[in-house]
């Protein structure tokens, strides 16, 4: 039985408007999707970015962490971005074993010594395309299963722009050089992606509308009516319709790492799968 304690990254208005749009937090989803991946596992949640979250005392008692996604920026330096920071440090020097997503990535970086900020190459709404392994992602356990490109849920501005000192880069794609990632620092790893693997197809979507401000202004659609249409298409991936569906992945170009949710969810069933060895030290 894995013990994991999961961080979500949003702040109280951003959850609020999580919750509306998809009828649970970013940490309930991620502890949704444990559940399925390893069965029996117990899930803490905390609102790291809280100012009134009360956190664990004791780290050791969980077998790892997961930090989700977050509107949030590290740059911003808030002490909602501090908390979170402090915590993925907390993490490292207690020795635990650490998956991210997104922000959790960002934040894992910033803590080692690496830079996060807005991508100069653009953002990435709706799926990252053509990610590719780099050579020490090709064998690295975090990737196992992954074919020799393929494509993933994404949503983000900002990411890892300079990874941390002796990191390895595992993964990448022509918008972004750092799509997944390895950090050791003091007893602590950390495996994650900027990319999505939590992400259901209609919350994706309904992510996607709640971005629709920014989606334009990148010049990505001509107005949210457009975010709109492309959003109720990707929920469609996902709907009761198999044949709507297969005629949409053909006209998106989507394949079955993404369409499948055991594909989809590669990275954290294999973190998972490594805890679930023993192997939660360096």
């Amino acid at each position: 039985m894995l013990r994991l304690l999961i961080a979500d990254g949003n702040d109280r208005a951003a959850r609020d408007r999580h919750v509306a749009a998809t009828g649970r937090t970013s940490a309930e989803s991620y502890a949704a999707v444990v559940r399925d991946l390893a069965p029996g596992s117990v899930c803490r949640h905390v609102n790291a970015a809280d100012a009134d979250a009360t956190l664990p005392a004791d780290l050791t008692d969980f077998d790892g962490l997961i930090f989700t996604g977050s509107t949030l920026k590290v740059s911003e330096g808030t002490p909602a971005v501090i908390r979170q920071l402090d915590l993925m440090r907390a993490a490292f020097e207690a020795g635990r074993a650490v998956f991210g997503s997104c922000w959790g990535v960002q934040v894992a970086a910033t803590v080692a010594g690496g830079h996060a900020a807005a991508n100069p190459r653009g953002p990435e709404y709706g799926f990252a395309r053509a990610i590719t392994p780099t050579e020490e992602g090709r064998t690295h356990a975090l990737l196992a299963g992954r074919p020799a490109t393929w494509d993933a849920p994404a949503i983000h501005s900002d990411a890892v722009l300079e990874p941390p000192p002796g990191a390895r880069v595992l993964a990448g794609n022509r918008v972004l050089g750092i799509q997944a990632i390895e950090i050791r620092r003091e007893r602590g790893w950390f495996w994650g992606t900027q990319y999505h693997p939590e992400l259901d197809l209609d919350e994706l979507a309904a992510m996607l509308r709640l971005c629709d401000t920014a989606i334009v202004a990148a010049g990505l659609a001509e107005n949210p009516r457009a975010v709109a249409a492309y959003a109720d298409e990707i929920a469609t991936l996902q709907g009761r319709d198999p044949e709507a569906a297969r005629r949409l992945a053909w006209r998106h170009g989507i394949g079955p790492e993404v369409m499948e949710a055991g594909l989809r969810r590669r990275e954290i069933g294999n973190f998972l799968a490594r805890l679930s060895t023993g192997e939660r030290r360096r």
